[in-house]
């Protein structure tokens, strides 16, 4: 499952966030990254899926 949440991290940033973690700080976090740029949401979706195994 954690092979899946990254790949939909990489594609789709939000969406590996709210399946690991769901609505919280670390969502919105995610949410102004990538809108900020992409390659930053991508980062920390990865990271909150790592940390939060």
């Amino acid at each position: 499952m954690e092979i899946l949440k990254i790949i939909l991290a990489i594609l789709l940033p939000p969406l590996g966030v709210f399946l690991q973690v769901g609505l919280g700080k670390h969502f919105w976090i995610n949410i102004i990254l990538t809108l900020l740029g992409y390659i930053p949401g991508i980062v920390h979706a990865i990271w909150v899926i790592a940390k939060n195994k």
